[in-house]
């Protein structure tokens, strides 16, 4: 690995999720040398300090204020400095990393990724919200401070890997591939019915609640269709989405010549996490491989639309431009929290989203300033507003 040229100073937002916990992996089975030079989490300080006593980074942050008091207390001793804000967590993603992988969940993704692209460093993005709400500014910030955005997502790894951006005008189409989530078989009375439980139980992956949500109504997969528009300049026409439970085939690019090229691998995020730390080189390290033998038929559907409205939502949001997404994106965080808290039903999620992009658009509730944080916090503040007066009527209703 000595002639491999891989970053030296790395960060990881959002260490203590799925994303967070498989990079520090990665980098342990890997045996890479790294420092890491800074740690953040969202509410669990007793997983963060853990990390941070193994990595000793300069700086852990949790976002929660009311944890610093537990996180300074179990780093003790440790050298390690601690602190709290969302404040702190942007200072952490805008310091002298290299590499920074940018994992929060949610718009509070957003301002850190942001920063982290202002500071020039590779941007490792499995935070699908600060393309959706930001995706034209995060990406021209990225190039100008001589840094780059490389996915992470297994979907958009994989067009990064097969898209040869030298032909990509004779690229006619991207696939997306996906799971189907746990209703991809299920009926609409079925998914009327289902309990947060039942939605948050994702056949292939452990994942929060929030992202399993996302991905049984696979609103997952229209973030993702507006992210693939961004990141490769695909107009939402030519980019499709299809069912694929075994979740081998992780994408295709379909060429004009009939050609279509497509990245494989066993459902296991730590690659394209490898993937986009090694870039455009390849990481040696004990990677799960492929058994083409044992993984058995590959299936393919369409998804059904009925079922899953969401797609549409997001393409057409996605068409729209400006705001919508952002907006469409605060609208489905309500959403799937109220869904989680009881207050809605599994197919009210959808409904609330849509509901919300209708009423903001009769009254002209978005935002456009120039600044695109400034634009995107006020249009997720507004749009939060909206969907929770919509879900209010739905639950009075």
């Amino acid at each position: 690995m000595g002639t491999l040229n891989l970053p030296r100073k790395v960060s990881v937002l959002g260490s203590t999720g799925s994303i967070g916990v498989s990079t520090l992996d990665l980098f342990e089975q890997a045996g890479v040398d790294v420092e890491v030079v800074g740690l953040t989490a969202g509410r669990n300080a007793a997983r963060l300090a853990e990390q941070a006593l193994r990595w000793r980074p300069k700086l852990a942050v949790i976002e929660d204020e009311t944890k610093l008091a537990e996180l300074r207390e179990r780093l003790k001793g440790s050298g390690v400095e601690a602190a709290a804000g969302a404040r702190a967590v942007a200072d952490v993603a805008g310091a002298d990393a290299q590499w920074v992988m940018s994992a929060i969940v949610g718009f509070a993704g957003l301002a850190p990724t942001l920063a982290a692209a202002r500071a020039g460093a590779v941007v490792a993005l499995a935070n699908k919200e600060s393309l959706v709400c930001a995706g034209p500014s995060l990406l021209r910030t990225a190039k100008l401070a001589g840094g780059a955005v490389i996915p992470v997502d297994s979907e958009h790894s994989a067009i990064f890997q097969v898209l040869d951006p030298t032909i990509a005008a004779q690229v006619s189409k991207l696939i997306l591939t996906s799971s189907g989530g746990p209703f991809r078989d299920a009926s609409r009375d079925e998914m009327a019915a289902a309990t947060p439980e039942r939605a948050i139980a994702h056949p292939n992956f452990s994942m929060g609640a929030k992202i399993s949500v996302d991905s049984a109504t696979m609103m997952n997969k229209g973030l993702e269709v507006i992210e693939a528009a961004y990141l490769f300049a695909m107009p939402p026409e030519r980019i499709e989405v299809l069912v694929h439970p075994q979740q081998i085939i992780h994408s295709l690019v379909e060429y004009a010549d009939g050609s279509t090229l497509a990245q494989l691998g066993p459902p296991d995020m730590r690659p394209p996490i490898a993937c986009a730390f090694a870039w455009p080189d390849r990481l040696p390290w004990p990677a799960p491989k492929l058994d083409l033998v044992t993984a058995g038929p590959l299936k393919f559907q369409h998804p059904d639309p009925q079922k899953f409205p969401a797609l549409a939502i997001a393409k057409q949001a996605l068409a729209a431009g400006g705001p919508a997404p952002a907006a469409m994106n605060a609208a489905n965080e309500r959403a799937v929290a109220a869904f989680l808290d009881r207050r809605i039903g599994f197919l009210d999620i959808p409904n609330v989203v849509a509901e919300t992009l209708e009423r903001m658009d009769r009254t002209d509730d978005f935002s456009t300033p120039n600044d695109a944080l400034e634009s995107a916090r006020r249009t997720d503040a507004a749009a939060r507003r909206v969907a929770d007066a919509v879900v209010h009527d739905l639950a009075a209703a």
